[in-house]
């Protein structure tokens, strides 16, 4: 069975962040670090050399499949920010159609920059994403 290639690594949060070129996109992604930070009680770690996770839980497939990932994240793209919004944005929609400019695909809600979204709405979903995961088991190892 193949393993995660993306795992939880020792590489500096604070030095990747600063380390983002694009201005608007790092001063973002400090927002969203305090946000994710608050919304599970985690403090922030690398995963893979590009994400941005908090918390972690372990997940089992029916498949057999198995692993460790985290409860929430972000990754500055070139296009977009990527929000990894594990808990499941299908019961979201509610707070997707407040939120603002955006756009969605398996567990990611993408957008350009924070000022094209409605702050308290990206919050909110990203409290619900995460109680949702954790109601549903996935949280329940979470650490």
């Amino acid at each position: 069975m193949a393993e995660n290639k993306t795992k939880r690594n020792k590489r500096s949060v604070e030095g990747f962040l600063r380390s983002i070129p694009d201005e608007r996109q790092r001063k973002d992604c400090l927002v969203l670090a305090e946000w994710m930070k608050q919304a599970t009680g985690a403090e922030p770690a690398m995963w893979g050399s590009s994400i941005v996770g908090f918390g972690e839980y372990h997940y089992r497939y029916a498949s057999g499949r198995e692993g460790d990932w985290f409860l929430t994240g972000f990754s500055p793209r070139k296009q977009n920010l990527s929000l990894y919004l594990m808990g499941g944005l299908d019961q979201q929609r509610d707070l997707l159609d407040k939120l603002g400019k955006h756009t969605t695909g398996a567990g990611c809600l993408y957008i350009k920059t924070l000022d094209d979204v409605h702050h308290p709405t990206l919050k909110q979903l990203i409290r619900q994403t995460v109680r949702q995961l954790r109601e549903t088991g996935g949280g329940a190892n979470s650490t």
